[in-house]
């Protein structure tokens, strides 16, 4: 019954890793508007550090742009203040009720650079995935000299070797669609 523990355990570190690595990749700017690119831009209100979604309405109206609606007017030049000294990259414009991002298409050059941060972030995701394995084949063999039987340890290890390709492969169906997302024009 351990086993499974074990097992259950290696297999939750391996999603968490997939998980986070769909999160990271969904933060990487792609040439089309998505809101997730603004989450790590906080602003000022009233005193404590928000993010652009807890003062304003955040839209896409169309694949190049994104809006940002305040809920208060003097919000605009707050807003737009923490957009400029963001690693956003994006020149704000602002039209005295809402915020404009205008993103610019990327150049072959920006494509390949995205391509290749999103590539370091799927081994990162793959190391995850790797140490989990690891971690769990290690705890099995100690637990051989607790009395685990041999034969137990080692449909244990399979199972762990079964989860670890599924992660894997998923790790790298998630590159996949992200770079086919980055090098479309």
């Amino acid at each position: 019954m351990d086993v499974k523990i074990h097992i259950s355990a290696a297999e939750s570190k391996m999603s968490q890793a997939c998980d986070h690595l769909e999160d990271s990749l969904s933060h990487i700017r792609a040439g089309k508007s998505n809101p997730k690119i603004l989450e790590g831009v906080f602003v000022d209100y009233y005193g404590s550090s928000v993010g652009i979604s807890a003062v304003a309405t955040v839209s896409t109206p169309d694949a190049k742009t994104i809006t940002i609606a305040p809920w208060e007017k003097n919000m605009i030049s707050v807003i737009e203040r923490a957009l400029m000294n963001s690693e956003v990259g994006i020149t704000p414009e602002n039209n005295g009720e809402v915020i404009i991002l205008r993103i610019p298409p990327l150049t072959e050059e920006r494509r390949k650079q995205l391509a290749k941060q999103c590539k370091e972030e799927t081994e990162k995701a793959k190391v995850s995935i790797r140490n989990a394995r690891r971690d769990a084949n290690e705890t099995l063999k100690k637990m051989i000299k607790e009395g685990l039987p041999e034969d137990a340890e080692k449909d244990a290890e399979a199972q762990v070797q079964k989860k670890h390709d599924v992660y894997v492969k998923r790790a790298d169906e998630l590159y996949s669609i992200k770079e086919k997302e980055i090098m479309t024009v």
